[in-house]
């Protein structure tokens, strides 16, 4: 797993909005300058991620913007397709909803998940974290879904 202090992973991803307007971008380029909350989730609609773990980033966005962040951004093995769905079925603002497809990204941060048993196939961990300048500077994983106690947005607010 990425440890803090170590370079975000260089991968090809997608952000998508809720109108479904995509863009391609490079997980380097995106982290590279700035401060980011970045958030993974193991699956966009499912119970937690949809009921608590984004709600809770979309609500105190401004609140974690105040703390001098620059982009808050979610991150979900699905395609863009879903993800923009998800972001319209939110009302998403404030949030970059980033695509990671093919688990590129969630398994260059050795945060990918087994989720086959339960027929997902391979997944990101449940994480918050926080990203100066491409490098991570704090990041808190859960233990195994649905938790989400050491990932809300609550959390990453004390720790900016």
């Amino acid at each position: 797993m990425i440890a803090v202090g170590e370079k975000i992973p260089d991968v090809p991803l997608t952000t998508v909005d809720a109108e479904g307007n995509t863009e391609s971008v490079r997980s380097g380029e995106l982290f590279a300058t700035g401060r980011t909350v970045l958030f993974g989730v193991p699956a966009a609609f499912s119970p937690t991620c949809s009921d608590a773990h984004l709600p809770g980033f979309v609500a105190k966005a401004g609140e974690i913007s105040a703390k001098g962040v620059d982009r808050i951004v979610c991150v979900s093995v699905n395609d863009p397709f879903v993800m923009g769905a998800w972001a319209k079925d939110q009302a998403v603002e404030g949030v970059v909803m980033l695509a990671d497809g093919s688990a590129l990204f969630a398994r260059a941060m050795g945060l990918d998940l087994d989720g086959t048993d339960f027929g997902l196939g391979v997944r990101s961990q449940r994480y918050a974290s926080i990203i100066d300048d491409g490098t991570l500077t704090w990041i808190d994983v859960e233990a195994a879904p649905p938790d989400h106690e050491k990932s809300t947005a609550e959390v990453v607010l004390t720790h900016l």
